[in-house]
């Protein structure tokens, strides 16, 4: 990498026009089926500065978007979602600015990542093209549900190396969890709920498995890196009887190393253990969704490059296992290199407190921009 070349591009990172960016992106509502509009307003950020910008069709109306600068094929994309959850309550889901602290939906999740990514194209576009990276720029749609979009652009590519912006507080990490979505149901028999006895409560028999799988050493929040968490339980609605249906979703997240395998024999094994403690358990288990974790070699051209450039932004370089899922599974499945690397935290996705500050979204916009100069990138 040229030193003087990224000193150029770093001086044409804007702050203000970054602030405007994430600002502006957070109060485009795209949650997963709708990021029309965001894609639309970032298509056309891209138009008015003269870089070139494609659409690539998902599905119906929806389509990531795609720019390419510099000669030949990218070796790097810089690869941002815009679709987030849904927002449970709409009056407040827009960005509100405080002491350098930006909140709302997507803050973190990760339009902070997409702002910055955003920003450093505009940066590197400033270069003459013999100057320019061949880089890509993807922005694509439906990451928080089934990952679609990116799943749509890996059909046609698969560059060597992805730096996808999910919110690691700058951290960059070249492992990543794997994901296993359980879905559970038990069902029961209703009767009045005066007369339980008589019926067999569905709440009940989902309690006492939940209690017998979570025993298992695998899910000690303690001894073991699993993250078990319940994320959802919902039971049969008619009145005042003994609910005779129970569901329940458990999501696990899976250090590198351990399988989608190995914890579905857990299930299985602890399910043969509740029907001989529970009477009449009537329990099915489905395996909705999994992928494995995976691990980079931190001995790359991209990790050194780091090691030059965070002490000169005054960052920590603490690499770390990405925690969550995202679309980092499917490119690294695909055959790429996923380096995950964002501004903005885990803590706070998804959350009513969502939040990421400017001064992470600017740091990101300058390490995007080092390592779309790095030129040993393969």
């Amino acid at each position: 990498m040229n030193p003087a070349l990224l000193e150029t591009v770093w001086e044409k990172v804007d702050k203000s026009r970054l602030r405007q960016t994430l600002l502006d992106m957070i109060d485009i509502y795209s949650p997963s089926g709708k990021e029309e509009d965001l894609q639309l307003y970032i298509e056309g950020r891209l138009k008015r500065a003269g870089l070139p910008v494609a659409r690539q069709e998902v599905d119906g109306e929806r389509y990531n978007l795609i720019s390419k600068i510099g000669q030949g094929e990218p070796t790097i994309y810089l690869v941002g979602h815009v679709d987030t959850v849904s927002a449970w309550d709409l009056e407040t889901y827009s960005a509100i600015e405080e002491w350098g602290v930006v909140r709302g939906l997507g803050a973190a999740d990760m339009k902070g990542g997409c702002a910055a990514m955003l920003e450093t194209w505009f940066a590197l576009s400033t270069l003459p093209e013999v100057s320019r990276p061949c880089v890509g720029l993807l922005f694509v749609v439906g990451e928080e549900e089934s990952g679609d979009g990116s799943a749509r652009f890996l059909q046609d590519n698969c560059p060597p190396w992805v730096v996808i912006g999910e919110p690691t507080a700058l951290s960059p990490c070249f492992s990543h969890y794997g994901y296993l979505e359980v879905a559970l149901t038990t069902r029961g028999r209703r009767i009045h709920s005066s007369l339980p006895e008589l019926g067999h409560n569905a709440v009940e028999s989902m309690l006492r498995y939940l209690l017998i799988v979570g025993q298992d050493t695998l899910f000690d929040r303690h001894a073991s890196q699993v993250v078990y968490s319940i994320r959802e339980m919902s039971s049969s609605r008619a009145g005042f009887v003994v609910p005779d249906q129970c569901e329940t979703y458990i999501d696990l997240h899976l250090p590198p190393g351990v399988t989608a395998n190995s914890i579905k024999e857990v299930f299985k094994s602890s399910m043969t253990k509740a029907h001989k403690e529970i009477d009449d358990l009537n329990l099915e288990v489905d395996f909705e969704f999994s992928s494995n974790g995976y691990k980079l070699d931190e001995n790359s051209s991209i990790m050194a490059l780091l090691e030059d450039i965070y002490p000169r932004l005054n960052l920590p370089l603490l690499p770390t296992p990405f925690r969550s899922h995202s679309d980092g599974n499917l490119f690294y499945n695909a055959g790429c290199n996923p380096l995950i690397l964002g501004p903005g935290s885990l803590e706070t996705a998804h959350t009513a407190d969502e939040q990421t500050s400017l001064f992470e979204v600017e740091a990101a916009a300058r390490i995007y921009a080092a390592l779309c100069l790095n030129g040993t990138l393969r």
